[in-house]
Formats: C-alpha cells, structure tokens, sequence
C-alpha cells in the first residue's frame, strides 16, 4: 500500500485503499480465521464453531459480521505496519505474527475483561492455542490477499 497524504488529492487514493484494506480484513476472516477455526473445530481441538451466527450485544448483530467488521478494522492497522515487513517469505512471517500480536492482545486483555471474562481465555492452554491460531490465520490471510491484489491491480 502507497504512502497517501491530503495533499495532491492523496486523500481520495487513501479512501480508495482503506475500503481495499477493509474488504481483505473482512474476507480474511471469512476465509482464513473461519477456515483455521472449522479445521480445529474438525480435529476436535476446540467446540467453537465457524461462522457463528449467535447474537452479539448490545445491537443482536450475528458473531459473523461482527467478525468481519473487527477483521476490517484490523486490516488498517496492519496496512499502517506492513510496510515495515521484509519481503519474501518473512514477510508472511511477519503477516502471522502481527495477526497473533495485535488481535490477540486486545482480545485477551481488553476485551475479555470488558466483557466480564477472565482475562488470556482464563488461562486454559486450549482456548489460548486455538485463539493464537486463527488469529494469526486472519493476519496470514491479510497478508495473502492484500498481496494478491496487488499483483493484479492496475498500475
């Protein structure tokens, strides 16, 4: 992703690249984290289902899209520091971990304690594996895609 300012009508290239970066959060939680989730949850390594449809609160939007929202937002952040990645191989490293970093942390120590939920998934060794898994799916499949569509998009 380009560097874009408001100077020199950079500010209509950055809106066009930050629905881009939403778009691949989004999928890359559809794809990525709900694919790495129904391999888990087929394996029998968690009981957590993919593409949960259950209610969030306050507003009753599905788990799903509440997801993807996150996903989406999240991409922005990693569109912020990608930049900073090596390229190659490491660069997918790097997708992966920043996915387990970023994500992760907030969920585990401002999230669950928000929510009344023991904090780092209470401790239990399965629930933070599978957590440190799709997650770092998500920033992998951010990663993937946002590489994908540079390939293909037009110069």
């Amino acid at each position: 992703m380009s560097n874009t300012n408001a100077a020199g009508g950079g500010g209509r290239r950055c809106l066009h690249n930050i629905v881009y970066l939403f778009v691949i959060g989004a999928l890359s939680v559809l794809l990525f984290q709900m694919g790495a989730l129904a391999i888990l949850n087929a394996i029998g390594q968690t009981q957590g289902v993919p593409f949960p449809y259950t209610p969030t609160k306050p507003l009753g939007i599905p788990q799903i899209w509440s997801f993807c929202f996150w996903g989406g937002v999240w991409a922005q952040a990693f569109g912020c520091v990608e930049k900073y990645f090596p390229r190659g191989l490491l660069y997918y490293l790097c997708a992966f971990l920043f996915g387990i970093v970023g994500p992760v942390m907030v969920l585990w120590f401002v999230v669950f304690p928000l929510r009344g939920q023991p904090v780092a998934a209470g401790l239990d060794p399965g629930r933070m594996l599978t957590q440190l898994i799709i997650h770092g799916c998500y920033g992998l499949g951010v990663g993937v895609l946002l590489q994908a569509w540079r390939r293909g998009a037009p110069a």
